[in-house]
């Protein structure tokens, strides 16, 4: 995934209080599009050092945390560890690299996460996969931003090309809404943030 050696190096200092309040945020608008899911699987995409998926970790029969970066794994199994924490698993895998036949999830969410990648369709057609059928993919990011000029990240998205392309795919019932305005928290930026939630 996108941005991997940077994350490689600030994995122990990640959980900064500007970033566990974004990742408070995100995860509570998550958990209003969590229906009925303690009998399902949810995968947290990207996790990073989990602060998104430990907060919904109730929500779900079990929750398995993904990652690119090896040191972002290395945090979260410390949590889970350090909580003893029973439904939590976890796994470093790249789905630009390959995919993984085997992976079924109700849930996938991804917080902060398609910023990074540089092929977004190709990666939400493989999460599409991974979806059992009616499953959900809950999607938390930034409005399109032109003050933000970056090689390393998109400046947001438009969500109603991000529903096209969604549409494109395959997924369908595909709702979004912005949920969230805060000062400097895109690259320095002022930003908004919006959640997508799409059906398989």
């Amino acid at each position: 995934m996108g941005n991997t050696d940077k994350f490689e190096m600030i994995a122990n200092t990640y959980d900064t209080p500007e970033r566990i309040l974004i990742a408070k945020v995100s995860s509570d608008a998550i958990r209003e599009y969590v229906v009925d899911a303690k009998g399902k699987k949810a995968v947290d995409f990207g996790c990073g050092t989990g602060l998104v998926g430990m907060s919904l970790i109730d929500e779900f029969q079990s929750v398995l945390f993904l990652d690119t970066s090896p040191s972002m794994i290395r945090q979260i199994k410390q949590k889970i560890a350090d909580r003893h924490i029973p439904n939590a698993d976890t796994l470093c895998f790249d789905f630009e690299q390959e995919g993984l036949s085997e992976l079924r999830a109700g849930y996938i969410f991804m917080a902060q996460v398609l910023l990074h990648i540089p092929d977004v369709e190709f990666v939400l057609s493989r999460l599409f996969e991974v979806l059992n059928e009616g499953g959900h993919l809950i999607i938390v990011d930034f409005n399109k931003n032109e003050n933000i000029v970056s090689d390393l990240v998109h400046n947001g998205f438009n969500q109603d090309e991000l529903t096209a392309k969604m549409t494109k795919i395959g997924y369908r019932d595909v709702h979004s809404k912005t949920f969230y305005h805060g000062s400097r928290i895109f690259m320095g930026q002022d930003a908004s943030m919006f959640i997508l939630d799409a059906r398989k």
